[in-house]
């Protein structure tokens, strides 16, 4: 009885420390997500807003199969509520957007837009760090825009500048393939890091206050990064390689560096970065907080997060309300 006791009080000081705390999740891919599973609402997976004629994403890659989309979105306005997640980095992945990078963009955001004005009592853009804190303080979720794969800025600092404007304020420089900025993680073996373009574009983010976000890099592209940036960069979603040899992880280096820098690495709930076999067989929730310690004991507590993935792989959890 005093061992459950001692398990329940436990227990409430955790729910109660969550409940505190400014809980930020580092990346999700939940705007393409509803809009492949028909257009529908932050608020409510269950209402379909049809949309006609239909946007770029929706044309360009149309409805998730069947078989995915029974599995349901997971990451919305309740079931961050629900999780205790205060804000989140909504990212768009612009990978299979083969030279429409930039209209794929801004056709998610531009949904995205309306969503919050839609929802304007529960969630809002963040642009500067103070908007996150008077968000949670008002009862708001946040949201930050972030892009991955530089393509979207079609070579042009001046792009770069436009997306500042309209909300975006981190950009994974690649997305496993190459790009005008770096080679890619999946592209190790080509050598090579980050280009003129993708040092000139590195430079213009940190003097506009955006993040470079280097999952998804090649590892010379990573040093490359470390090496010019005069600000914090995060590594938005991956794990630690000296537990999980995969490419999209970090050596213990990798981390050491982050720290230095001042930076982030947001672990992430992506079965196959948890374990080598992750892909065919689902990881215990054990092996999770294994790289979340890990992380810790090399780069800092201070330098280390969570980067769920939710709608875009992070199937460790069922959802954002767990």
């Amino acid at each position: 009885m005093e061992q459950k006791n001692t398990e329940r009080q436990t227990d409430e000081r955790v729910l109660e420390l969550h409940k505190q705390a400014l809980v930020i999740d580092s990346h999700n891919d939940a705007i393409v997500a509803h809009i492949r599973r028909g257009n529908v609402s932050l608020a409510d997976e269950n209402v379909q807003k049809p949309m006609d004629p239909v946007g770029t994403i929706a044309y360009l890659r149309g409805r998730v199969p069947p078989e995915e989309e029974t599995i349901g979105i997971q990451l919305n306005i309740p079931k961050m509520r629900q999780g205790g997640i205060d804000a989140a980095f909504f990212a768009v992945d612009v990978t299979r957007a083969w030279k429409n990078h930039l209209a794929y963009a801004l056709d998610a955001f531009g949904w995205f837009n309306e969503e919050v004005i839609a929802n304007a009592d529960d969630l809002c853009i963040a642009r500067k760090a103070s908007d996150i804190l008077e968000a949670k303080a008002s009862g708001k979720l946040a949201a930050i825009l972030v892009i991955e794969n530089s393509e979207a800025v079609e070579r042009s600092l001046n792009i770069l500048r436009s997306l500042y404007l309209i909300g975006v304020r981190s950009i994974g420089l690649t997305h496993n393939l190459n790009t005008w900025a770096s080679t890619g993680n999946d592209e190790e073996d080509m050598g090579g890091g980050l280009t003129r373009f993708g040092m000139a574009l590195v430079k213009e983010m940190n003097r506009l206050g955006m993040l470079v976000d280097v999952s998804h890099i090649s590892e010379r592209g990573f040093w490359d990064v470390l090496e010019i940036s005069d600000s914090p960069v995060i590594a938005s979603h991956s794990n630690c390689k000296t537990l999980c040899r995969h490419s999209r992880n970090l050596s213990n280096e990798q981390l050491k560096a982050l720290s230095v820098n001042g930076g982030v690495v947001g672990i992430t709930f992506v079965p196959g970065f948890l374990t080598i076999d992750g892909w065919q067989k689902m990881p215990p929730l054990a092996q999770l907080l294994n790289h979340i310690a890990y992380a810790i004991d090399i780069a800092g507590i201070d330098h280390v997060g969570i980067g769920s993935d939710f709608d875009g792989g992070g199937d460790l959890l069922k959802d954002a309300s767990e």
